[in-house]
């Protein structure tokens, strides 16, 4: 139940029984049904989701009522609103399951503990978020300097299994382009 999340923090530190059995005892398990919501805005984020299994998202909905994807979770990716997390101010995001997911959840007071108990998953967690943050940055970067299309065949390339996951629509929206032009260029009309 727990071994994907296991082989994820040995990729970066080396946990003793000991401590492996504490980190256990302090997880839960979910499953979320396709199109769940377990964060809206204005809620407080105080949960880290792992995927095991499944695809999430987090999005916005802009002021055209518009639903705008900003980050897709997938298997052995965490997922959460960072910002309210540790914040604990009200979340400016919706979370949302894309397909059923089997998930790992952390509550904050939980991991704070953990992290005084297990020093290790310090680093692990700093890891993490700076992958994270790496990957938001070239996200940024892609956005600004690359066409839609160049977007599209760009993301496609690094992930061609994932685009064909996720609804349309809600690729579209994270490239920032339009339903309607994501189905030109799949259909080779650009």
């Amino acid at each position: 139940m727990y071994k994907a999340l296991f082989r994820h923090i040995e990729k970066i530190v080396t946990l003793e029984p000991c401590e492996i059995e504490i980190l256990e005892s302090c997880l839960n398990v979910s499953t979320i049904k396709k199109k769940e919501l377990v964060l809206q805005e204005g809620q407080i984020c105080n949960i880290l989701y792992f995927i095991i299994e499944g695809c999430m998202r987090q999005y916005i909905i802009n002021d055209k009522g518009i639903e705008q994807t900003l980050q897709f979770g997938i298997e052995n990716w965490w997922i959460t609103d960072y910002l309210s997390y540790h914040n604990d101010i009200p979340s400016h995001f919706y979370i949302q399951a894309v397909e059923k997911s089997e998930v790992i959840t952390i509550e904050k007071s939980t991991l704070e503990t953990l992290l005084i108990q297990i020093p290790k998953l310090e680093r692990y967690f700093r890891i993490v978020a700076q992958k994270s943050f790496g990957a938001a940055q070239m996200r940024i970067k892609f956005l600004f300097t690359m066409s839609a299309e160049e977007r599209y065949h760009h993301f496609n390339g690094l992930h061609p299994e994932f685009v064909q996951r996720v609804p349309q629509y809600m690729l579209a929206s994270y490239l920032d382009f339009s339903a309607e032009f994501m189905s030109k260029i799949r259909a080779g009309k650009i």
